[in-house]
């Protein structure tokens, strides 16, 4: 524990620090400077707030138990009993959000969300599997307070989509949806099947974190760029302008395509935006694979193939099989009302982080 204090008192003297720093004159005439003390500021300050209410609470404690040493009335003498108890499981409390508040961040969780969902194994029902994905995840980002933005889709003729790309804006979204990926089943009868069987399909998710040109250096010779006229679905074409544009990365075969709008301009922009973060993604990817392969352990989070979750709609039931929860929730979830499963995945998150914290120490 005293590591875990040392470290809480360097970060109190840190966050002391970037307040004379945003005073200086010289930070305040910087915009940069004055956006990465003020950010790393923010970022450090529920840990500063929450080890001085710690602090506060041991000196209460203090207090307290040295009031029991003098000679107090019965009454009294309870009523202190009873203020230590709740000082102390504070105290405890306040110990668990430390440790927590000092695992290492994910640099990705405050960024936007490129979100790629694909029907799989199912052809059409698949495809309208995909188009429930996507309608629920848009929900979720609305309660959230987000905006989202359609990149590139391919729809099908019976509402689904073999594939669709859009991006969530919006502060934390990737730290709240990159347990995302991976691949998602549902069990149901298809509104294609007039037998009245239960089929089993599956779609795709990948949650990518949005990566600005400053955060990964992407050189134009490297990029093949083609131009096309938009296409609808079943492939007809809805202009006669070459707006369409797609990308291909030659150094790692990454190929990104966007016609969603009217302006070509528009249409690189955006691809270039799916490009970044794909061959991030790529490479973050590759960096896992030696990593696991040295430790000789899976990260079960970051394989694509993985299927991670279950939509039985028969039974109302949604299982996310990574950490055994199951909720009679169905039809509540496609409405976007994900956050219990969020959040029991970012606390088993948490909790295998801390183990593996307590492991090292």
């Amino acid at each position: 524990m005293n590591i875990v204090f040392d470290r809480l008192q360097a970060v109190e003297a840190r966050y002391e620090k970037l307040n004379e720093l945003l005073m200086d004159p010289d930070v305040l005439n910087d915009p940069k400077k004055l956006r990465d003390y003020s950010k790393e500021q923010s970022d450090l300050a529920e840990t500063v707030q929450t080890y001085r209410e710690y602090k506060a609470v041991r000196e209460q404690l203090a207090d307290a138990k040295a009031m029991l040493e003098e000679k107090l009335d019965p009454d009294m003498r309870e009523m202190v009993k009873e203020e230590i108890s709740e000082l102390e499981e504070r105290e405890e409390q306040l110990v668990e959000k430390l440790k927590v508040l000092l695992l290492p961040k994910d640099p990705n969780d405050d960024k936007n969300v490129i979100m790629e969902i694909r029907g799989a194994a199912g052809g059409e029902e698949a495809a309208l599997f995909a188009g429930d994905l996507y309608r629920m995840y848009t929900r979720y980002a609305e309660s959230q307070g987000w905006k989202t933005e359609v990149i590139e889709a391919h729809p099908t003729g019976l509402g689904g989509y073999k594939e669709i790309i859009f991006m969530i804006q919006g502060k934390g979204a990737y730290s709240k949806l990159k347990f995302e990926n991976g691949a998602h089943r549902v069990q149901r009868v298809p509104e294609t099947e007039s037998g009245g069987r239960i089929h089993t399909s599956t779609a795709t998710v990948a949650c990518l974190p949005e990566m600005e040109e400053i955060e990964i250096e992407i050189n134009e010779k490297d990029i093949r760029v083609d131009t096309f006229a938009s296409s609808g679905p079943g492939g007809q074409s809805v202009n006669t302008t070459m707006s369409a544009v797609r990308l291909t990365h030659i150094p790692t075969g990454i190929v990104v395509s966007c016609q969603d709008e009217k302006s070509q301009i528009k249409n690189k922009e955006k691809a270039m935006k799916v490009l970044r973060a794909r061959i991030y993604d790529k490479y973050q990817q590759e960096a896992r694979a030696e990593y696991d392969q040295t430790r000789k352990q899976a990260v079960g989070t970051g394989d694509r193939s993985e299927r991670i979750r279950t939509y039985n709609f028969p039974q109302n039931r949604v299982t996310d099989h990574r950490i055994g929860l199951t909720i009679q929730k169905l039809d509540q979830v496609l409405e976007g009302k994900l956050d219990e499963i969020i959040d029991a995945l970012i606390l088993d998150d948490q909790s295998k982080k801390l183990e593996q914290a307590n492991n090292e120490q």
